[in-house]
Formats: C-alpha cells, structure tokens, sequence
C-alpha cells in the first residue's frame, strides 16, 4: 500500500453501523474519512454525532455529488437493500469501490454489479458478515459437509432486521452445498402440521431457521446429524464492533484490487 491514506465515504453513516465504521476509519491511521452521507442530520459534524468531537466532516445527503467532491477511493455501505443497489452503481460510476455490507440483494443484482466491476476493472466487495469468527464458522460448516450428510442452520437476530433468512445463513447454505450436493436424503416424508414449522429449505435439501427476538445481535448455529452424534459450530457476535476488522480489511482489500469479491472468507485464505 502506498504511503498515501485511503480516503474513505460512508452511506448511512448515521446508523448505527455506519457509525460503527465511522469510528472505525477514524481510528485507522491508515484511512481518511472523507465524506458521511445520510438523510439525517445534513449540514452536521459527523464527529459530534459519533465521538463529540469535531471531525471536519459534515453529514450530506446527495452521494454522487459527495463522492465527487470529496475524491472518494471507497465508499462503505450498512444501508438498506433497496438503496445499495442504485447507491452502489452509482459509486461505480464515480469511479468509487463499494464496499457492501448490506444483506438482500438478488442474484440478478449480484450479477450486475459484478459485470459493472469487471467493465470498470474496479473492485467491489460485498460481505454478508464482516464478524471474523462468522467468516470461520462458514469456512468451518462447509468443510464439516464433506463428512456429515444432514445439516439445519439456526440464524438468531434481533427483531428489527428485515430480511430472513439472513445473508450469512443463505451464504453458509451456498458454502455447505459446494461440498455436498443433497443433504438429509433419507429423511421421511413430513408433515407440517403449521406452516413453516421446519423452516426454508435450500434446493440442496439444508433446512434453515430464523429467530427474530430483543437481545440478539447476531448469532447463528449449523447443526450437523450423524448416527450416535451431533456437531454444532455457532458464533455469536455481541456488539457491532466486532465487524469492523473484517470492514477494515475489506477497504484495504479494494484499493490493492480490482476483483469482484462475495464473502469475506475470499480474502481471508
């Protein structure tokens, strides 16, 4: 990396991940913020919001033009799936590597982004969990599944997160099928005496199951079932710091590459 400071916006830095980030980047001597974009707070220091101290950066809500004027190298993204998808092409057009935390996209949009990544030779990362330990425990439940043929994920968040199942359950389910094809082939036919009751199944036959409860975070369990044993692999994430490693990583990641990344377990190997 050069001697020069990554200059870093974020989308949504008035959330509460954006805020995460927001002290996160500060506290990086090798990255500068830049630029804080949200609807909320306009013509605010970001600074006094998130640390009370002054930052030099004031919130504003149009992102191309921020993006332009700040000279943005990445932008950082925890908004909702509606808005990154326009957001993020619209930072690839200002020649701005995304960096996607944000769950629910579609895999048509997915595709897209990817081939406008590929067009600008601009990378762009997209991670359903920036946790590390949830990294390993994908890594983990995918190399479990060359040894264990029936496999349910449990995904536990709390009651305000929108899509479920969430896209670390979905990215683990992906993972998992990689190394095996079918799973629980020998199961009896069931019947569901209340819908939904043994959750959403995956084409490759994973069953998953989504809590959404006050308490949680994050958490998530991939229970593997063999004759005479069980194996689970869970981890649990109790505050939102605990993703901002995997963000930092992320951002120094796109500046080193030009490559379209999904799932951080990508630039871990």
């Amino acid at each position: 990396m050069t001697q020069n400071k990554i200059k870093v916006a974020v989308c949504g830095a008035c959330g509460k991940m954006g805020q995460e980030v927001i002290r996160a980047v500060l506290n990086e001597a090798d990255l500068e913020l830049v630029a804080a974009i949200d609807i909320q707070n306009t013509g605010k220091d970001i600074g006094e919001i998130v640390n009370n101290t002054t930052s030099g950066v004031k919130v504003t809500k149009d992102l191309k033009e921020t993006l332009l004027n700040s000279k943005s190298d990445v932008i950082v993204d925890f908004t909702s799936p509606e808005l990154i998808y326009k957001s993020s092409i619209t930072a690839i057009e200002c020649g701005v590597r995304p960096v996607i935390g944000t769950t629910g996209l579609s895999e048509e949009q997915l595709a897209e982004l990817k081939r406008l990544s590929e067009e600008n030779k601009l990378s762009v990362l997209i991670a359903p969990n920036f946790a590390i330990g949830a990294v390993l425990m994908m890594m983990y439940a995918a190399q479990a599944s060359k040894y264990f043929e029936h496999a349910e994920i449990i995904e536990l968040h709390h009651n305000r997160k929108k899509d479920a199942p969430s896209g670390t359950a979905i990215k683990t389910a992906q993972l998992m099928t990689e190394a095996r094809k079918e799973f629980s082939k020998d199961n009896i036919p069931e019947t569901e005496f209340i819908e939904g009751a043994r959750g959403g199944v995956t084409d490759s036959n994973i069953h998953i199951h989504s809590v959404r409860l006050p308490g949680y975070i994050a958490s998530q369990e991939v229970i593997f079932g063999a004759m005479g044993q069980t194996f689970t692999i869970r981890h649990d994430s109790f505050n939102r710091e605990c993703y901002m490693p995997g963000v930092v990583l992320a951002i120094k990641h796109v500046m080193k590459n030009n490559d379209f990344v999904y799932g951080l377990e990508n630039i871990l190997l």
